[in-house]
């Protein structure tokens, strides 16, 4: 196993920070960093006065085929860990690689839990339930958890989904297709967005990352034509209010899909909750937004 070692740097710009901070092992003076680094610093703090700079220690590796990077503080904390691969999709799915339950913290999928959205689209308001239920679904050899999406406009059906999900043994959760109907008047009108990895050419693509990090790029759908979904990873600090609750250290992502490129979404997703909230930022105005949340 082959370990890369190296010693890097970053500086943390705070309002007020006791001068005890300066004592912590692998703290260091922003005179004793190297020139271009310190420019860097000093460029990203605007002005603001620099109270700590922090030795950090980056190894990888290399794990099952998979590139492992961690990031740890001189004080041996774990700052962060990553781990890559090479290809999120390579047309080889091995039932082997899945488990039985989908915990990962920013995408949990619990039967028996339904999760309650609000919001509007063009205006219009708009409701969401979404219930992981007990059913399971073979796909590929894989036991996919099916997971019921309804939506709502004005008190009404007016689509009902089934989706299938399953997590891999280092988390990353994947969207193996749905089963969409598009409903008026209480009559199916249309299966528009319908698909199914293994039929016609679809594979399964990735919804959430393992262990995801800023810049994580993956398509979500490889369903050339019907669904090509993509999502990159913008923040893991972010912030977000909705009428569930207030959250911090949300994964934030970048989301839009090949067949319509000028459409763009953020989404938030809380720890230990999941989605939360959804706004449209380019190509239309839709805001949808987690206001309960209920277990059986």
């Amino acid at each position: 196993m082959a370990v890369v070692l190296v010693v890097w740097m970053f500086g943390t710009a705070l309002v007020s920070v006791g001068a005890a901070a300066w004592r912590e092992p692998g703290v260091i003076s922003i005179r004793k960093v190297p020139g271009d680094a310190r420019l860097r610093i000093l460029r990203e703090a605007d002005g603001n006065e620099i109270t700590q700079v922090k030795r950090v220690y980056e190894a990888h590796w290399l794990f099952d085929g998979n590139e492992v990077e961690i990031l740890v503080g001189a004080n041996g904390e774990l700052l962060s860990k990553t781990i890559e691969t090479a290809d999120d999709n390579d047309g080889d799915i091995d039932p082997n690689d899945f488990v039985a339950t989908i915990d990962n913290p920013y995408y949990p999928l619990t039967p028996g839990t339904t999760f309650f959205y609000e919001g509007t689209i063009e205006g219009e308001p708009m409701t969401e339930e979404v219930n992981v239920t007990h059913e399971t679904k073979a796909i590929l050899g894989v036991t996919t958890i099916v997971v019921r999406d309804r939506a709502f406009e004005d008190g009404n059906l007016v689509e009902d989904t089934n989706d299938w999900y399953a997590q891999d043994n280092i988390g990353n959760v994947w969207y193996f297709g749905e089963d969409a109907k598009q409903i008026q008047d209480g009559v199916i009108i249309g299966t528009e967005g319908s698909w199914e990895a293994g039929v016609n050419g679809a594979m399964p693509g990735i919804v959430m990352k393992g262990f995801p990090h800023v810049g994580n790029k993956y398509q979500q759908e490889f369903a050339t034509g019907v669904a090509e979904d993509r999502a990159t990873v913008l923040s893991l600090n972010a912030k977000a209010t909705v009428p569930y609750g207030s959250f911090r250290h949300c994964l934030k992502t970048k989301d839009f899909s090949l067949l319509e490129p000028d459409v763009v979404e953020q989404k938030y997703f809380a720890p230990n909750v999941g989605f939360i909230l959804s706004v449209m930022v380019k190509g239309g105005s839709e805001r949808v937004e987690l206001v309960n949340i209920t277990q059986e």
